[in-house]
Order: structure tokens, then sequence, then C-alpha cells
């Protein structure tokens, strides 16, 4: 479950860096390390989630929601916010 929280808000983070990147000076390094990480994050989530004994079909399905999938998995389990 830790491990799903700290994906999670990674996965958020670095898809923040990378749109703001993107909308401003668009660095390749920046995009080249923080695309990695963020694309990790994202597996991580998944994997969790679904690794998860009581996750329900829509929890699972719930966590390839790029960028937000991991916090609205958290959402669903705990009935309020991740934060």
């Amino acid at each position: 479950m830790r491990a799903l929280r700290i994906a999670a808000r990674a996965e958020l983070v670095s898809l923040i860096v990378l749109l703001g990147n993107l909308a401003t000076v668009h660095l390749e390094p920046v995009s080249s390390l923080v695309g990695p990480a963020h694309g990790c994050a994202y597996l991580v989530v998944v994997g969790a989630t679904w690794r998860l004994k009581e996750a329900t079909t829509a929890t699972r399905v719930t966590a390839l929601v790029p960028g937000v999938g991991g916090l609205l998995v958290l959402r669903r389990r705990t009935g309020r916010d991740p934060g």
C-alpha cells in the first residue's frame, strides 16, 4: 500500500513537470529524465493495484488512467482524500 501511495504521487508530480516543460521551454534533458520516471511510476501504480486482493475490476481499470489513476485508486480504497 505504501508503494502505491509513493508511486501515485510520483506519477502525478512527474506528469506536472512534463507538461510544464512542454508548455514552457521544452528542454530535452528534462523530458529524457522525467519521462522514464513517469512511465515507471505509472507501471508501479498499475502493478500494485492489480496485486491488491480486495481490488475490484473497476478499481483495476481506474489504475490505468494516466497521471491520476493512482490517486483515484487510493481514494476508492480509503473512501477519503489520499493526501
